[in-house]
């Protein structure tokens, strides 16, 4: 399979980290982000949506990252729930991250880091680092009463809902205010082949300060 991805994006490190830990083989495909690839008409006409991820798998062309994890779950027969009951689980913690997590987190860390500084507005930020806690605070919560979000062993709710919680770059996510979620990401990287995201992927920039 081949990733169009890079390091910086998080929704291709829930692609990646979902191929890595379901041991299916995989190439990167660099995406040079920051230099408008995905606004070619040749990247657009890969996925008209102009984003990353985007797997290929032979004459499968996939976008959006939790149809890709779905995908790689269903292909590999890992990581995607023991039963009908935990796959709706995970299912609703995929949904939950993609509207009140990764899609909060992802606009807050680059308004916050990679969009130019007259560009940024504090207002924004302070709305989206509000809604970002409220989300994690649910995800403490629940995470206190089980090691994993969606059954006993890792799924691929879990590394869809911690795809923006490695990186470096500060936006307002500190591992010490959410010591159930400090514990669970320690859960994540302990598993057999894990990798960082600036480990799994080449970066479209260079470290941030």
């Amino acid at each position: 399979m081949k990733l169009h991805c890079f390091g910086e994006s998080g929704n291709a490190y829930k692609a990646a980290l979902t191929l890595t830990l379901a041991e299916e083989p995989w190439e990167v495909a660099f995406v040079n982000f920051f230099k408008g690839a995905t606004r070619t008409p040749e990247y657009r006409a890969l996925n008209v949506m102009g984003e990353v991820p985007v797997l290929e798998d032979g004459d499968t062309v996939l976008t959006q990252s939790a149809v890709i994890q779905d995908y790689i779950s269903s292909k590999t027969g890992k990581l995607g729930g023991k039963s009908a009951a935990e796959r709706r689980e995970v299912l609703r913690w995929m949904f939950f991250d993609n509207h009140k997590v990764s899609g909060v987190a992802g606009s807050l860390r680059f308004n916050m880091n990679f969009l130019p500084e007259e560009k940024r507005n504090a207002e924004v930020n302070d709305f989206l680092a509000m809604r970002l806690a409220s989300a994690l605070k649910v995800m403490e919560t629940h995470l206190g009463s089980q090691k994993w979000l969606a059954g006993d062993e890792i799924t691929i709710a879990d590394i869809a809902c911690c795809g923006y919680l490695f990186y470096p770059e500060h936006f307002t996510f500190d591992r010490q205010h959410y010591p159930n979620i400090d514990t669970w990401l320690d859960a994540i990287a302990d598993q057999p082949g894990w990798k960082h995201p600036y480990d799994l992927m080449p970066r479209a920039l260079g470290a941030v300060e």
